[in-house]
């Protein structure tokens, strides 16, 4: 015969392992000062004016 498997325990093992995910991200993001904050924001902000030029009007 084969395990039983519960699937809402998987299904709550899966939403901790995403919740961790979360916030490791989270902690690398904000566990930063603020110039390496500014560095990053100016860098997303020319990306960003960037893809927009990129742009066509049709």
């Amino acid at each position: 015969m084969s395990k039983v498997t519960n699937l809402r325990t998987k299904r709550k093992q899966a939403a901790r392992e995403e919740k961790r995910k979360q916030a490791a991200s989270n902690a690398a993001w904000h566990g930063r000062n603020k110039e390496q904050q500014a560095l990053e924001y100016a860098r997303l902000a020319h990306l960003a004016r960037k893809l927009d030029g990129h742009k066509c009007d049709v």
